[in-house]
């Protein structure tokens, strides 16, 4: 695979050294503002990242359109069938992706409540008969075999599939090539282990593993199946392409949340504000229509669920909660508790961001020691899991059933309000009712609207103080795991517990306060407000919720900002994945692209007509993955006498390795005609980016042989001014989605080389500029 390019000209013997600092990197040995790998103190370092449990190198994506002659040859010769061609199967990629995501969700869907219900029936019958002991150990070694099988899984034979999988698709939609994270070892992993860690009752959910899922399919469909198992049908040559593989992937993210929340509009809101990098509207068509085939397939799912022919899976899963029957009321005195709620939201979300950023760093500790310590740690908290969600609730007093409710009180049986556990006949135990069920009856129960005396204050703060230890001792352990369940499970316990005490001052339903704790947990945790509300509004089917929804995810959200970043970006940070964000440093304006060039090596460049040998020494001495191609000696087409040096384009190195596999050597140095290169080579064989110079023999013979390089150079380069300062050269790489950025001179003057350096994804990224410019000081986030 080749490396991230630059200026960089560290050699092979440079990353072996790059390895060596890896192999001894210690976590906790880091400051809080620091990844989990030490890089060498160099502006264009080659970048490293983990992605699973392996240390990567990181190559940027092509999302740029490479316009060489074969490109332009390409277009132009392209008739009206197979631009319509092209369009039909853009749409149909996108219909298959909902369709298989939706598909995919149900059975996990499925599989989850059968597996669960059926470990909770039994459970049940041994309290029922008072042996305690047999129901735990029952209970203990059911939730254990589960997370074994999920969490050996992921060690042995896809580690990136453990963990949401969410940074990682960001980084990708940026620009970032995250290795094996979109296989269909990883998606098979992605389902079993999801069904197996959530039935287990561990205290994660599927939402996030769902946005992964939708991304795999998405990619696979879009490449034509795996890497050894690719299907080469004609038209599938129109994706063989990062920019198509990145809009799929982008619905696939979509796909995945409405699987998960049944919110088609939140599904696209959520891809727009918080994974995608570059949008426009025929992509927010294509995601609409992704989202729209899932929520149809969840639809008639629902449906014949209802029906009894889906086992124990009736109304769970699919939908969460529903508060569509429940009338609204509140004055502009109930803005109080709102606000008070989106303070505690943004102060208890930022804190949880920082207390996982430290149990992330202590599990990398342990991750390092071995696949053994990662399967005992995943056990360990399996463990301490079942034996507080079975051994806490006899803490709690039972509580006599009302006999003027409409619902079955006590219940002994799948979901209910009132489980009985080991009360006496006509009691329920409340906190059972919350812990000794599955993830989604859970928050199915604490949502419950009217009924202001269910639950006991006591058993609210039990249940919210375990879930916050849950919730930061589960995520980082080796299974498939979401983010989105735990954070509501804690929200909506401190939502209700406030929600209890302010019960003599406000109108607001204990359920609806659930609610809003669970709404503004997130946004002060994962920092999303338009998306969120919509997803909220969506799921709670309620318009009325819609003002102080909004109120209490802009209050959390602001206040969550001031202390610090999201948790997708915490995450980015610590595994090193070089993510451009939106919005540069202001210290950046002080410092120009020309500055930046010149503390990096001199540009290596390539003539028009360049020597084979030449060209052999660059790609095995050096990791750039772009050079730019130059003539000297050109007339310009003003009319000028004398000579200057043309900059022809750039040419990536993926095209140099083509040309020597395919051995199109001259023996004189001359330029090529058109239809030479069109018999050699096609633009499908440029888009594939497979490839090593060490996989390649040269002769002695065809070292002193000439390549022409203008065919297959990107004569349309984006370029800028040496004086251009560095914030506005980020933001136009970013926006624009480049590799590469060539800086040419304000002033040309005769002898003066067209481009004096080029400026890559690495080079952008504020924390390398500040190892070279110590001077720049970096202001406090805002």
């Amino acid at each position: 695979m080749s490396k991230e390019s630059g200026l960089n000209k560290e050699s092979t013997s440079m990353n072996d050294t790059m390895v060596e600092e890896v192999e001894e990197r210690d976590p906790e040995s880091n400051p809080l503002n620091e990844p989990l790998l030490k890089r060498n103190r160099t502006l264009s370092s080659n970048p490293l990242a983990l992605v699973g449990a392996k240390v990567s190198y990181i190559e940027s994506l092509d999302y740029e359109i490479n316009e060489n002659d074969l490109f332009k040859q390409d277009w132009r010769s392209r008739s009206r069938t197979q631009v319509l061609q092209y369009i039909f199967w853009k749409w149909a990629l996108a219909f298959l992706v909902g369709l298989l995501t939706g598909v995919i969700a149900t059975l996990i869907n499925l599989a989850i409540e059968n597996i669960a219900g059926y470990k909770l029936l039994a459970v049940v019958k041994f309290i029922q008969k008072e042996r305690y002991l047999t129901g735990f150990l029952y209970f203990t070694g059911a939730n254990f075999i589960l997370t074994f099988v999920a969490s050996i899984l992921c060690v042995c034979f896809a580690p990136t599939a453990a963990g949401p999988g969410i940074p990682e698709i960001k980084a990708y939609l940026n620009g970032v090539d995250t290795p094996n994270m979109y296989g269909a070892t990883t998606l098979f992993v992605k389902i079993i282990g999801s069904i197996g860690a959530v039935s287990a009752g561990l205290d994660l959910g599927k939402e996030g593993p769902l946005v992964h899922i939708g991304s795999c399919i998405a990619s696979l469909l879009g490449q034509g199946g795996p890497d050894n198992y690719r299907i080469k049908w004609r038209w599938l040559r129109y994706f063989n392409n990062d920019r198509d593989r990145r809009d799929l992937i982008t619905c696939g993210a979509s796909s995945g949340v409405c699987a998960a929340f049944r919110a088609p509009v939140g599904g696209v809101l959520f891809a727009l504000e918080e994974v995608a990098t570059w949008w426009r509207s025929a992509l927010l068509w294509r995601t609409f229509f992704s989202t729209a085939v899932v929520v149809v397939v969840l639809r008639a799912t629902i449906e014949l669920c209802h029906k009894g022919k889906c086992g124990l899976f009736g109304e769970g899963g699919l939908i969460m909660f529903d508060v569509s029957d429940v009338t609204v009321n509140y004055n502009v005195i109930d803005v109080i508790p709102v606000v008070i709620i989106g303070v505690l939201g943004g102060v208890l979300g930022s804190l949880y961001n920082y207390l996982l950023h430290k149990v992330l760093r202590l599990y990398n500790l342990i991750n390092q020691k071995g696949k053994m310590y990662k399967l005992l740690l995943s056990l360990s908290v399996a463990l301490f899991t079942s034996i507080c969600q079975y051994c806490l609730p006899f803490l709690a007093k039972c509580t006599p059933c009302d006999p003027s409710l409409s619902e079955m009180c006590p219940t002994n049986g799948r979901s209910g309000n009132f489980k009985q556990f080991n009360c006496p006949n006509g009691h329920y135990n409340d906190l059972a009712t919350l812990l000794l069920t599955t993830n989604d009856d859970a928050v199915r129960n604490i949502f419950s609207t009217n009924t202001p005396f269910e639950y006991q204050p006591f058993s609210i703060l039990i249940f919210f103080g375990l879930y916050c230890i849950l919730g930061l001792i589960t995520f980082g352990i080796a299974v498939p795991s979401g983010l989105f369940l735990p954070i509501i499970l804690m929200g909506s316990g401190y939502g209700r517990l406030l929600g209890i005490l302010m019960r003599p001052h406000t109108n607001i339903d204990q359920g609806l306060f659930a609610v809003l704790g669970a709404a503004s947990l997130m946004a002060g945790s994962m920092r999303m407000t338009v998306s969120l509300c919509v997803i909220f509004l969506e799921l709670t089917n309620n318009l009325l919720l819609l003002p102080i929804t909004m109120i209490v995810l802009l209050i959390a959200k602001t206040v969550g900002d001031s202390f610090n970043p999201s948790i997708y970006e915490i995450i980015l940070h610590l595994k090193g994945l070089p993510f451009m964000d939106a919005n540069p440093e202001p210290w950046m304006r002080n410092l120009t692209v020309g500055e930046l060039v010149d503390v990096k090596p001199a540009v290596m460049s390539f003539r028009g007509v360049e020597k084979v040998a030449n060209i052999v020494d660059a790609l095995r001495n050096t990791t750039h993955n772009g050079f730019p191609v130059m003539d000297c000696g050109v007339v310009p087409a003003t009319g000028v006498a004398s000579e200057a040096t043309e900059l022809h384009g750039i040419i990536l190195r993926a095209h140099l390795i083509q040309v020597l596999k395919k051995k199109w050597f001259l023996k004189e140095k001359r330029r090529t005609e058109e239809w030479e290169v069109r018999e050699k080579f096609t633009w499908v064989e440029l888009a594939e980016r497979e490839g090593n110079i060490e996989d390649v023999a040269v002769t002695k013979e065809e070292m002193e042989m000439f390549v022409d390089l203008h065919p297959l150079t990107n004569t349309t380069p984006f370029t800028v001014l040496e004086s251009m300062s560095v914030a506005k050269a980020m933001v136009l790489f970013r926006q624009v989605g480049l590799r590469h950025m060539l800086v040419v001179p304000k002033y040309q003057a005769s002898g003066v080389s067209p481009v004096i350096g080029i400026l890559t994804r690495q080079d952008l990224l504020a924390h390398n500029i500040l190892t070279v410019f110590p001077q720049l000081s970096k202001p406090k986030r805002k």
